[in-house]
């Protein structure tokens, strides 16, 4: 049972020590800002402005979820932090969503910063499709904790870092993010339905009638369902941990 006086406290702690960390704040939120101006803007048509900022903004946001998760809980299961938080008496839910509460204000950093790049760079959405782009992609951050959680719960606090980023990186390039999916053989355009960050991507782009045309409950139940398959074996791994 979780104690609402303890997950504040804790869900403090996690974003001060998140946003204390310098050598994680920097880059997680400019390298998607520059990444953003320079294929999003720079390369972009005056007619795709809109569909180029919704996927580069889930590319930033996932950042953040996959990083915060994969790289710290890799070096608190080094540390013997995690053994720590199994012994105590307060839930293990807490301390993860306490992680998860983190990682979303994070997101929300990132989306922040790049919608206000968004502004001046030709994108032209009514105040209701922003809002929506920005909470789909934030819901979308879920299945992407979970998924760090695996990770840094299956490798060690120095494999980490490289085996997110081989996470990301493909992640975001096999579902579409920076290059619209069409382009791909036939073959890869099917495998991006294994990969959540499509269907993140499907859902905030029918916003604005730019998806493939799949029905939005499909997508979310996709990614429903890959959510709690991900935190079905997170919670195995985290009780072995």
């Amino acid at each position: 049972m979780i104690n609402t006086a303890s997950f504040i406290l804790e869900s403090k702690t996690e974003l001060l020590s998140t946003f204390r960390s310098k050598g994680f704040v920097i880059p997680a939120t400019l390298f998607p800002c520059l990444f953003y101006l320079f294929f999003g803007v720079v390369f972009s048509h005056h007619d795709s402005h809109n569909y180029m900022y919704i996927n580069y903004l889930i590319f930033g946001m996932i950042g953040p979820a996959l990083f915060s998760f994969g790289v710290n809980v890799a070096l608190e299961k080094q540390n013997g932090w995690l053994i720590l938080k199994q012994l105590s008496p307060v839930s293990p839910y807490q301390y993860l969503l306490a992680k998860c509460v983190s990682a979303t204000a994070f997101s929300l950093l990132v989306a922040c910063l790049m919608s206000s790049l968004a502004l001046f760079s030709g994108v032209s959405l009514s105040l209701v499709q922003w809002l929506l782009v920005i909470a789909i992609a934030l819901l979308g951050t879920l299945p992407l904790c979970m998924l760090g959680l695996l990770v840094g719960l299956s490798v060690s606090a120095k494999a980490a870092p490289a085996v997110v980023n081989l996470v990301y990186l493909p992640l975001s390039l096999l579902s579409g993010l920076w290059l619209p999916i069409t382009l791909f053989p036939e073959a890869m355009q099917w495998f991006a339905w294994l990969l959540p960050t499509f269907h993140i991507s499907q859902l905030a782009l029918s916003t604005i009638d730019a998806a493939l045309g799949f029905p939005v409950y499909l997508h979310a139940a996709v990614l429903i369902t890959q959510t709690l398959a991900l935190f079905f074996v997170a919670q195995i791994k985290f009780k072995k941990a």
